[in-house]
């Protein structure tokens, strides 16, 4: 399938945000050659959201926030990213990381920044692109890396990734997840003491915790230093006894959202006696739930299907009636038919029932 095409079919489904980064670095990676990513958008609780792509890159992420790191970001580029509200500061069209600079590149090779964070997580060169929506409101921020020594980020990649600009904010633009439009994809339970230590976790919760809150969660500073804030919110919420909080065993405990790239994530707290006897301590249950659309596309993936055919079988598996399938993709009830039956034959299926089983769709 074409990328370009691909990328923007996707622009043109019936979910979007942060989860369909996955999708999105898959297309890219056909088009452009980088070695990592990252992207940063507004998390659901207006904070800054960090999504990157390879561990080593990640694991860089929390000197980025160091306030000695800060500083020396902002000494060396134009601009920075240290808030969300940063999103909206940066230039329009793609960016190389010698057009960011504020110093010779020689001062940035001098600097903390670059020591700190760059060089431990290989990145040498950068090209990235500022997304927004039509109103001109932040969407996120996309990079692109390559390691030192590679070569650097040529013209018309920068022209490339220029041209896929309204489809990527199209794509990676939050929206509102239904409820009953997302799977329970794992869960997890951590207790913490009513002063809001951590005490315990799950193998599970640990998983889900690095994945809700990313580089703000480190298990071994969790235990000697504060929560996550959204955590110690959720404690405060259990003291108050929060008015919008669920019933649990017929009694109201107060639980709260978290909404990144890898999904939604619902905690619930519940008070329990300590394991000393003394004092209350809180356990916490974490679940993380998926969009189904987001699950479909990275099964969709796998299958290798002509553009049509992909983008056929994500309408049928959603499913839309074959009426409401053509107007979707701009042809006749006729050709739908046609292509579904190519479809079907490639898949070695014989109905939209056995297409889903297939496909894993509940």
């Amino acid at each position: 399938m074409n990328a370009v095409a691909h990328l923007r079919h996707l622009a043109r489904l019936d979910t979007n945000g942060p989860e369909l980064i996955g999708s999105v670095l898959e297309l890219l990676h056909t088009l452009i050659g980088f070695d990592s990513s990252g992207y940063f958008y507004t998390g659901s609780d207006g904070d800054l959201g960090v999504h990157m792509e390879h561990a080593d890159v990640l694991a860089a992420v929390p000197d980025h926030f160091d306030p000695r790191i800060l500083r020396s970001e902002r000494e060396v580029f134009h601009n920075v990213l240290q808030n969300a509200s940063d999103i909206t500061r940066h230039r329009l069209g793609p960016q190389t990381l010698t057009q960011m600079l504020a110093v010779p590149y020689g001062g940035l090779l001098r600097s903390d920044y670059y020591n700190v964070v760059m060089r431990p997580a290989g990145v040498g060169d950068w090209l990235s692109l500022a997304l927004r929506t039509p109103e001109s409101r932040g969407v996120g921020i996309l990079f692109l890396f390559r390691p030192p020594g590679a070569a650097p980020f040529r013209p018309d990649e920068a022209a490339m990734l220029a041209r896929l600009e309204p489809s990527l904010a199209r794509v990676l633009q939050p929206c509102d997840l239904e409820e009953g439009d997302s799977e329970a994809c794992g869960q997890g339970v951590l207790a913490v003491s009513s002063i809001g230590s951590l005490l315990w976790t799950s193998e599970q919760a640990d998983v889900l915790l690095a994945k809700a809150f990313g580089w703000r969660w480190r298990q071994d500073h969790a235990r000697d230093g504060p929560l996550p804030l959204p955590l110690q919110l959720l404690m405060q919420r259990l003291q108050w006894r929060a008015p919008d909080a669920t019933r649990h065993s017929g009694v109201l405990w107060p639980q709260m959202e978290v909404r990144n790239a890898h999904g939604r994530f619902v905690l619930q707290a519940i008070p329990l006696n300590s394991a000393e006897g003394a004092g209350q301590a809180v356990a916490i249950h974490i679940t993380q739930r998926v969009a189904r659309s987001a699950l479909l596309l990275a099964d969709l993936r796998a299958k290798g299907l002509p553009q049509r055919q992909h983008e056929l079988a994500y309408w049928l598996a959603r499913g839309l009636p074959e009426s409401q399938v053509a107007a979707r993709m701009g042809i006749s009830v006729n050709t739908v038919v046609y292509h579904r039956r190519q479809l079907y034959a490639r898949m070695g299926v014989a109905s939209r029932a056995d297409l889903m089983a297939q496909l894993r769709i509940p």
